[in-house]
């Protein structure tokens, strides 16, 4: 005759590796989310990429006046930024933002070190040189629903060939005290979309 033994685990081998999993699923989106609620807000004069993600869905790919080594290298601490630096840069808020679209932040210089000596008007945006002289700060993608994607696309194809000097294509941002960043919204001319 077979006698079968239960074997008796402690409760906390489970609940334990659950708990674990559990806090890195939520890790990621609550730093978001905090960005997102108690981050300084921000603008950064754009420009799209790409417009269609085949992987993604329909998706539009942004830069920014500060999204290249050379565009950097033009502000006081950007001229040595190698591969891989992560950095900081300094924008300076822009006090009246009763205007819309907003006007983009000014950029006051480039750290590699977070600073301390921020005022109330100025925020830390933190970014990386990736390849190719890239420079990433986590704001590169907008995903658009697919209602709006061709009224989005078409826009961005006319505000591109505007002749008139005009630069009214600007992503708002907000940025926490450590300097990450989360898009808000998206202006094209008078119109916004939010993310």
């Amino acid at each position: 005759m077979t006698t079968s033994r239960r074997i008796n685990f402690p409760w906390w081998r489970f609940v334990v590796p659950f708990l674990l999993q559990l806090a890195i699923i939520l890790i990621v989106p609550a730093k978001s989310a905090y960005t997102y609620n108690f981050g300084t807000q921000a603008v950064l004069q754009t420009r799209p990429v790409d417009p269609y993600d085949l992987l993604r869905g329909y998706s539009q790919t942004l830069s920014y006046d500060i999204s290249s080594v050379n565009d950097l290298k033009q502000f006081p601490g950007g001229e040595d930024l190698k591969k891989n630096d992560i950095f900081y840069v300094i924008l300076e808020l822009n006090t009246a933002q009763a205007k819309k679209p907003p006007t983009p932040s000014k950029v006051i210089k480039i750290t590699k070190e977070f600073p301390q000596d921020l005022t109330n008007f100025r925020v830390a945006l933190k970014g990386r040189v990736i390849k190719y002289n890239r420079v990433s700060y986590g704001l590169e993608t907008y995903y658009m629903p697919e209602s709006q994607r061709n009224k989005i696309n078409k826009e961005i194809r006319d505000l591109e060939r505007d002749s008139q000097g005009r630069r009214p294509f600007v992503v708002e941002i907000k940025v926490d005290r450590w300097g990450n960043s989360v898009p808000v919204s998206l202006w094209l001319e008078n119109q916004q979309y939010t993310f």
